[in-house]
């Protein structure tokens, strides 16, 4: 949902709008830097029960107050990665230089300060405090520590994978699957900040859901297995299969699910009609196209070809294949 466009408004009443919206928007003090072009856009979507929010602007800076952080009746922890420009972020006596690609961890219900002195975007995953099930402290001592964890990375492109497919996240059915998966990473990241008994407590709850993240970023690696799987996450690979089996599945049929899915997604963009059905295959990490296409079948009911051809089929101004 577009929430802000500064475009949409007259050059004579773009800042007083955009200071208005970015206000009501943040709940915040909002204050724009002198530019020749001054604009702005917010964009908003829902994954599960966590919203995604990207703001992209001229130079600019917010804060709120002791008064205005105590509004919100529900406590919200905002993680974000910077994407654009260097901002400067304070909060809990903390300031620190966010670069691009970098993650940053806001409490929405506490007193902080954030700026960009030229143009800049940021793209943050607002979770709520209460499912992250963590003391209030945890939380805020974990926020200048992020690039300590040795989830930091993982994280930082998990978020900025949801961006990249927020369109059709919001609109799938996995929305609250993969919000729900979302909530034990960031619980994790917080943890992991911490040497203590708790945060080796979280991690072993959460180390599941950090193996499905990984697998699904290495998905097109066709040699990614069990090896190294267990090897990266410091398991053996007997505890990784009872982790599966735990969870009522298996690592194999969790792979091949995914690729099957990812593939299938690839055949219904119209941008990837030009690319061979092997190809596709290859991409998604069968080695074997015949292969690939009978387990596509089993999992869909169709080939590769049937499903490229429905999802052409389904196009607005195309026609049907005879």
């Amino acid at each position: 949902m577009l929430v802000l466009d500064s475009r949409d408004a007259p050059a004579a009443e773009r800042a007083e709008l955009v200071t208005t919206l970015m206000a009501e928007t943040s709940a915040a003090t909002v204050t724009l830097a002198p530019h020749d072009d001054l604009y702005a856009r917010m964009d908003l979507w829902q994954l599960g029960r966590l919203p995604l929010f990207r703001s992209e602007s001229s130079g600019m800076a917010m804060s709120r107050d002791v008064r205005r952080a105590r509004r919100d009746e529900a406590p919200i922890v905002a993680l974000a990665v910077q994407e654009r420009s260097t901002a400067r972020h304070e909060q809990f006596g903390h300031q620190q230089a966010v670069a691009p690609g970098r993650l940053m961890l806001v409490d929405l219900t506490a007193p902080f300060a954030f700026s960009w002195a030229t143009s800049g975007a940021s793209r943050a995953l607002q979770v709520p405090v209460e499912a992250l099930a963590l003391p209030p402290e945890v939380v805020r001592e974990a926020a200048p520590r992020l690039d300590a964890s040795p989830l930091a990375a993982l994280v930082s492109r998990h978020v900025v994978d949801l961006f990249d497919a927020a369109d059709r996240l919001e609109a799938g059915e996995q929305a609250a699957a993969i919000g729900a998966a979302s909530i034990d990473l960031v619980r994790a990241l917080l943890t992991s900040t911490h040497g203590n008994r708790q945060a080796r407590t979280v991690h072993h709850e959460t180390l599941l859901a950090q193996i499905h993240e990984y697998v699904r970023q290495r998905l097109r690696d066709p040699d990614l297995g069990a090896d190294e799987i267990a090897a990266v996450h410091n398991i053996s690979r007997r505890r990784l299969f009872a982790l599966f089996a735990r969870a009522g599945g298996s690592l194999e049929q969790t792979i091949i699910s995914r690729r099957l899915e990812a593939a299938h997604d690839e055949l219904g963009r119209p941008g990837a009609r030009h690319k061979a059905i092997a190809t596709v295959a290859h991409e998604w990490g069968f080695r074997d196209a015949a292969h690939f296409s009978r387990r596509f079948k089993d999992a869909f009911g169709m080939t590769p070809r049937e499903r490229r051809a429905a999802a052409e089929a389904s196009t607005p101004g195309s026609s049907s294949p005879a």
